[in-house]
């Protein structure tokens, strides 16, 4: 649905499950800071609002979108995380620098997800122009990254509504 149609910040926190016990990743494109560390904060501070202790949200920065998966990855290798949520802008200019970069970041934490098993969120903004950008991290339509937070929560939520305490191998 278009975030034209649904404000990204719109959620029930009555039907959210508590993130109180959830260890969060998140991934920062420093490209585009105005637009990404408005998205880091709805994202962060929805955690912290819905129960995730801020000691089990890890942080980091890579240099631009292209750079999340190989980010998510370190981190994902040093911190025990429940869901990784990765958070960049792309706005689409001139060229279509930004298809290319879309699609291999998507694809990229696509393939990290069914690869360990933790979600991977696509809290990008894939938007064509500055002003739009703006619109989707914390203007008009709200804050792409309060979406990311809570897609982390109800991922991790499924996730353990399966756990039943036993050990598997492989799958």
């Amino acid at each position: 649905m278009s975030s034209a149609l649904q404000n990204l910040s719109d959620y029930d926190k009555e039907e959210m499950p508590s993130a109180v016990d959830m260890r969060f990743g998140i991934v920062v494109s420093a490209w585009n800071k105005e637009i990404t560390h408005k998205l880091y904060e709805g994202c962060f501070d929805t955690l912290v609002e819905l129960g995730a202790k801020s000691e089990n949200i890890h942080t980091v920065q890579v240099p631009g979108t292209y750079e999340l998966p190989g980010g998510a990855k370190i981190l994902g290798t040093k911190k025990e995380v429940d869901a990784m949520i990765c958070i960049g802008c792309v706005i689409k200019g001139e060229t279509s620098h930004n298809e290319y970069i879309n699609q291999s970041v998507a694809s990229g934490l696509v393939s990290l997800g069914l690869m360990t098993g933790v979600p991977h969120i696509f809290g990008v903004l894939t938007p064509n122009d500055e002003q739009q950008a703006k619109d989707r991290a914390g203007g008009k339509y709200g804050n792409k990254g309060v979406e990311a937070a809570t897609t982390a929560i109800r991922m991790v939520a499924l996730e353990k509504s399966f756990d039943t305490g036993k050990k598997k191998i492989g799958f």
